[in-house]
């Protein structure tokens, strides 16, 4: 499975779908697509709409 990464364009927090986001209740694995709509930005508090994919 190939995994994709989000970084948040506010404050550069960086969303891996392999790891999650365990502490705001993210299993590793966690597609973006099924993060939910109302999650935020563990540092900023941006919105989904504030993250894009990047390439690493």
């Amino acid at each position: 499975m190939e995994y994709k990464t989000y970084m948040c364009v506010i404050c550069g927090y960086v969303y891996d779908e392999e790891q999650g986001a365990p502490e705001d209740g993210l299993p590793p694995g966690t597609k973006w697509e099924d993060v939910p709509s109302t999650w935020k930005c563990p540092d900023c508090e941006a919105t989904k709409d504030d993250f894009e994919l990047i390439e690493i």
